[in-house]
């Protein structure tokens, strides 16, 4: 199981907010039920935690966790993520609860915890496919397995990105959430909006801030977690993870890339 090291000193002398915070959960309290929006991740002090997943009438115990293990991470990989497990607290346990901003501003500082995180959620795929396996009865290749992703979503032309130095405009899509960044060949990697050819210093991370609609039909740009240059609206550094309103005029720089944010028919 993964370890993850932490100190009472993770963000000293950083702003409180991206001070980890610290709680106590008591024996036989559920952490986090499965199918809960995901907004942060723990690390375990002390004590046991259960990850169970509901099969059936029944919940199997997945994994059995102690100090320095982690769980919930792949709500700071991915915005509004269902819990896909139920987390319960086997006897007393102290956990750090650490959200999206604190997450980049940790792994800013150390880098290998990545490098931790990619090789369990490598070894959940591996059990993931096995499981599958054992379900369909043959060997599954997930790469010729017919799986795609979903088809990309329409461009909305009354919502827009216009580039303020080359007068490139680029459409939101027509979904709820707009990823913005920079495409790469190698990964696979294809965000709504490609600022590629408008950010010649490649200054622009690969995924580097995603804007959401609002039920009431506004909208947020939220600065997703790893980004490296920074996005700001109206000058303002956004933290990662957490999302801030923008309104039609705005200005929204990512990295060097200064663009407009626009809502309404385009002129001309």
């Amino acid at each position: 199981m993964a370890k993850f090291k932490t100190t009472s000193s993770a963000a000293k002398g950083h702003h409180d907010s991206l001070e980890p915070l610290r709680t106590h959960f008591q024996t036989g309290s559920v952490i986090f039920s499965e199918g809960d929006l995901g907004l942060a991740m723990y690390v375990v002090e002390s004590g046991e935690v259960e990850i169970r997943k509901r099969m059936g009438d029944d919940d199997t115990v997945l994994a059995v966790l102690g100090k320095g293990d982690f769980f919930g991470e792949m709500c700071m990989l991915q915005d509004e993520v269902p819990r896909s497990a139920t987390a319960m607290a086997r006897t007393d346990v102290d956990a750090v609860m650490i959200d999206q901003a604190a997450f980049t501003f940790i792994l800013e500082r150390n880098p290998e915890i990545a490098v931790r995180m990619m090789r369990k959620l490598v070894r959940r795929l591996r059990q993931t496919t096995r499981l599958l396996e054992d379900a369909v009865g043959h060997k599954v290749d997930l790469e010729s397995s017919g799986i795609t992703e979903a088809p990309p979503a329409a461009a909305d032309p009354t919502v827009r990105l216009v580039d303020n130095k080359r007068g490139v405009w680029f459409s939101l899509v027509d979904k709820k959430e707009t990823s913005v960044g920079r495409s790469d060949p190698v990964t696979g990697i294809q965000p709504d909006i490609d600022l590629t050819p408008v950010d010649p210093e490649r200054s622009v991370s690969r995924r580097h801030a995603r804007f959401r609609r609002e039920e009431d039909g506004s909208f947020v740009v939220i600065e997703d977690v790893g980004t490296m240059n920074g996005t700001f609206v109206n000058g303002e550094r956004l933290a990662a993870g957490r999302p801030h309103p923008v309104e039609s005029g705005d200005s929204v720089v990512f990295g060097t890339v200064d663009c407009r944010f626009e809502i309404g028919e385009a002129k001309g």
